[in-house]
């Protein structure tokens, strides 16, 4: 008879060669001819297909192979994925790459946002319309909501802002993370948090619903997208050349106007480009250990 910890060292063993044949999939499914882009959960799932399936349409063209759209579980799993290289190219948000990058090292950059002609994105805190507060200050000891705890724009840099204001987690009478910008903005209508942190893209959705700028963040580099450490030279050159050729026909530039409200173009970006916000986020006191 084989002894319990026999057992358990088999059970180990097929536990880990199942991990990292999970781990090779989307490399071995790119040299099948597939290639997958990864997008974190900042708006729904039905959104975020219809946002990104037509850059994924326009980026099978020029590869020359099929790009399907996978969407994280959530920003830590998305985070993940990338720095292990389990998905091919990636959308990620300014926040979430520095941790990449200091979690795992660089990956090979292809482009970035540019809205309305700036490079910048920005956050808001926002409280009811009725509501009485009229400076940060106003909302301590009262309800805030957050989006996912990786999120820069609701949760990271809306943070920072609080902080500078003299506002700690504890001054708040409760505060919660809630998943994701448009749960923040509902949840804050619904009246069940008192105030929340959004991406200004959310917040000019929901404003003419009842939601009021509290507080708009200094501008941080914009989202961007990745690629897996190894993805081969070409390709990485074939995808830099699509996307920053995307405002020159009509066809492309209905493809930016899916992704965001107002995108302009997509544009070389660097590493340097994200050094002020490693700054701002080194600042940041670490949230107690029960918040996640």
């Amino acid at each position: 008879m084989f002894s319990k910890a026999c057992i358990e060292r088999g059970l180990a063993a097929v536990l880990l060669g199942f991990t990292l044949l999970l781990a090779s999939l989307s490399a071995s499914a790119a040299r099948g001819g597939g290639y997958t882009l990864a997008v974190h959960p900042y708006l729904p799932v039905t959104e975020i297909h219809r946002r990104f399936d037509p850059l994924a349409d326009h980026l099978a063209k020029a590869l020359g192979r099929p790009v399907k759209v996978r969407i994280g579980y959530n920003y830590d799993a998305h985070l993940r994925a990338i720095g292990r290289d389990q998905v091919d190219l990636a959308f990620i948000g300014p926040a979430l790459y520095v941790s990449l990058t200091e979690k795992y090292g660089r990956k090979p950059l292809l482009a970035a946002f540019e809205v309305a002609g700036e490079a910048q994105l920005h956050g808001v805190i926002a409280v009811r319309t009725a509501d009485t507060a009229v400076k940060l200050q106003d909302i301590k000891g009262r309800y805030m909501a957050f989006g996912d705890v990786d999120s820069t724009m609701s949760h990271l840099v809306p943070r920072q802002m609080l902080q500078e204001a003299g506002i700690k987690l504890k001054d708040f009478a409760g505060y919660r993370f809630v998943g994701s910008h448009n749960n923040v903005a509902l949840a804050v209508l619904a009246g069940d948090f008192d105030a929340g942190a959004m991406k200004q893209e959310v917040f000019d959705a929901y404003a003419g619903k009842g939601l009021r700028a509290l507080a708009i963040s200094p501008g941080v580099p914009d989202h961007l997208f990745v690629t897996r450490s190894n993805l081969p030279q070409a390709d990485i050159e074939r995808l830099r050349k699509a996307l920053f050729s995307l405002h020159d026909n009509e066809q492309g530039r209905q493809v930016l106007a899916g992704l965001h409200k107002g995108l302009t173009r997509l544009i070389p970006v660097h590493d340097a480009d994200y050094a002020g916000l490693r700054a701002t986020l080194r600042k940041l006191e670490p949230l107690p250990r029960d918040s996640k």
